[in-house]
């Protein structure tokens, strides 16, 4: 006779119900406030004097350029490494973006920040756990974290830069200054060494001059 007993089923009880509409309570309203950082700007563009993104702009390449370091480092848990990414500015939908200016006058309360956006989330404790592992920004997997972020700062900066902004040569250097892992300094040196545009021009000359002209025959 088989000695393991079969598992009890679940049973739904108003209880269950109720905690799970909590839940999902709490999650939409987390997924709304999400929504914000589609429409906080990244400040520091009005010191740059060009270029514009909003912090879920910021965030989406940064989690992609994560990923990219952690698979050209051979770190061990690249998807670690884009949690860190995608939720490292998300206390902006409550405290908006500071800029290196900004913070020499203004405290940010980004811990109550964290604390109050997780609080009820039955996923908060693993959102905690990613910020504070990035802000304390000494595992390897957060070092790559931090380096994402500053290489998209590089990439607008660059981007800039191509487009005239003399300014944005010299917020480059501190951008690599910042710099921490090797492989993010490899990548730095030749982001700059590219053109922001030569990804879509070059090479495709077919695409700008027609093969034949006008009135004439192919």
């Amino acid at each position: 006779m088989d000695s393991q007993k079969d598992p009890q089923p679940f049973v739904e009880t108003s209880e269950n119900v109720l905690a799970a509409l909590e839940d999902l309570r709490a999650v939409a309203h987390f997924f709304f406030e999400m929504g914000m950082l589609k429409r906080t700007a990244r400040s520091g563009f009005q010191f740059l004097g060009s270029g514009k993104e909003s912090v879920a702009d910021h965030s989406f390449r940064v989690a992609i350029i994560g990923f990219a370091l952690a698979r050209l480092s051979g770190h061990a848990d690249p998807y670690r490494v884009v949690c860190l990414c995608l939720f490292h500015d998300m206390p902006e939908a409550r405290t908006g973006d500071m800029n290196y200016v900004n913070k020499q006058y203004v405290t940010v309360h980004e811990d109550k920040a964290v604390r109050d956006l997780t609080g009820r989330l039955p996923f908060g404790a693993e959102l905690r756990s990613f910020m504070e592992e990035y802000r304390q920004g000494q595992t390897e997997a957060a070092l790559l974290a931090h380096d994402a972020d500053q290489l998209d700062l590089l990439l607008e900066l660059k981007q800039q830069q191509d487009l005239g902004n003399a300014y944005a040569t010299q917020w480059i250097r501190y951008a690599i200054e910042r710099l921490q892992t090797t492989v993010g300094r490899e990548a730095a040196r030749v982001i700059v060494e590219t053109d922001s545009a030569a990804w879509w021009f070059n090479g495709h000359e077919d695409w700008w001059a027609p093969k034949h002209r006008p009135n004439e025959n192919p």
